[in-house]
């Protein structure tokens, strides 16, 4: 149902004007007062109020005179890249990795720390160690945390409501985040967050409907819909990981058998090529790892341009596997951009080429030409910026309509307000009794 509508109130109106002027100024790069008015068709009047408020709390500063159109010359503004810090984190690899990023998701500092194989309350640790880290270093005002992280996610209430790699069940992290750091945390999962770095940041600027199908441990796809990041009505959509692709095939660690990610996830794809290194004392992986067991991704992405047929079969048979997923993708969704990224598009020209070929043989002929399927440049990066573009839609309005989506709020942290007694980083990390473990680092105001 949807929530009733509400008169907008003088406060709202506010923030919302204050949203409009700095996005214009941010997307922008350079504008005087009377171009944003402009571009607005907000009165010059609230334009100036706007501005010297933005000002006042150093978002945006004047940087000169523009060209003259025959008056006086108009004074350009621009936003202060590094006047707030944000914190950007991947709970999705071997490793959770975080960084320190500015408003034009430029990474400032970055932690990594290795997962260990360790998962529940042991894991919940490692991800306060990092934010602990992230969080001392730097001494902007922190705007809050972004959080991307494997599961089944509800980004409402910040809950991971289950990751079964991780062994998280109903884990209400974004509240234990906030509780602890006193900083606004936005939690969604990491294949929608990647989806929302290629909208913002990458390939899929411009494009209205972007599917990214994340391919790590993992499989899932990140879908933006008319401009909007699609969570579904059970925050699910795009589990494609877990759909059942082979009968009677491999268990899963979900509990089932035959999941797409058994045959086509990044280590499964390993897994089967340690096995043929165990078998084949021919392969060309013995001449790229001194043991099965040391074979990774690189040296399987190796072993197929050497020419190796076996290890080529593997990729055949994933690919295929995962051309049905795309099918069934285009044919709900009738998307025409779909992009791969995660560990495994270094096997693309044969992995690419089969997806391809399976996902038209299984579709709707004239959809399915149309759709385009392609390789992310984002890089490893991917999740930390979406996470990042996250934080800056849910706390600044900056790509709207993406806003739209989590109720509107006029409280956003623009000064970097002090918390818990803390000025600019939002308080002391906290310990599970609540008592402080000293500060963060206070940042300017």
């Amino acid at each position: 149902m949807r929530s009733p509508a509400r008169k907008a109130t003088r406060e709202l109106t506010e923030a919302y004007n204050r949203h409009l002027v700095l996005r214009t100024i941010y997307d922008q790069g350079q504008i005087s007062r009377a171009g944003i008015a402009r571009a607005t068709e907000l009165t010059r009047t609230t334009v100036s109020d706007m501005v010297d408020w933005l000002m006042r709390q150093g978002l945006v500063e004047e940087i000169g005179y523009g060209p003259s159109a025959g008056g006086k010359p108009p004074i350009l503004l621009t936003v202060v890249d590094d006047s707030r810090h944000l914190i950007g984190i991947d709970l999705a690899r071997d490793e959770f990795c975080g960084a320190v990023v500015n408003l034009r998701g430029e990474i400032r500092h970055q932690v990594s720390l290795p997962l260990e194989g360790r998962d529940g309350e042991a894991a919940l640790a490692l991800v306060y160690e990092l934010v602990h880290r992230l969080v001392t270093g730097t001494n902007s005002p922190l705007l809050g945390i972004g959080i991307g992280t494997p599961g089944l996610i509800d980004p409402i209430g910040g809950v991971v409501r289950q990751a079964v790699n991780l062994d998280w069940q109903d884990l209400p992290l974004r509240m234990r985040l906030q509780e602890r750091y006193g900083l606004p945390v936005h939690v969604a999962n990491d294949c929608q967050v990647a989806a929302l770095a290629e909208h913002i940041f990458g390939e899929g600027q411009g494009l209205d409907n972007l599917a990214v199908i994340k391919i790590e441990h993992g499989i899932g796809a990140g879908i933006v819909l008319n401009g909007q990041l699609f969570h579904g009505d059970t925050f699910g959509a795009g589990e494609l990981g877990h759909v059942t692709v082979v009968e009677n095939g491999q268990p899963c660690r979900c509990g089932n058998f035959g999941c797409l990610e058994t045959v086509a996830g990044a280590w499964a794809i390993v897994q089967q090529a340690q096995m043929i290194a165990q078998n084949d004392p021919h392969s060309a992986l013995h001449q790229l790892a001194s043991s099965p067991e040391k074979i990774t991704m690189r040296e399987v992405c190796q072993a197929v341009e050497a020419g190796d047929q076996a290890v080529r079969e593997i990729v055949v048979k994933a690919g295929r596997c995962l051309g049905i997923a795309l099918a069934n993708l285009v044919a709900v969704l009738s998307l025409r951009n779909i992009l791969i990224a995660g560990s495994v598009t270094c096997l693309e020209p044969p992995l690419l080429d089969v997806m391809r070929q399976e996902m038209i043989r299984r579709s709707l002929t004239p959809m399915a030409r149309e759709a385009e399927v392609g390789i992310s440049s984002m890089g490893p990066d991917m999740v930390i910026l979406g996470a990042s573009a996250l934080v800056l839609t849910r706390e600044l309005g900056l790509f709207a309509p993406l806003v739209n989506q989590l109720p509107y709020s006029a409280e956003a942290p623009w000064n970097g307000a002090p918390r818990n007694g803390v000025p600019g980083n939002g308080g002391a990390p906290r310990n599970d009794d609540g008592s402080s473990r000293g500060s963060p680092g206070a940042g300017s105001q």
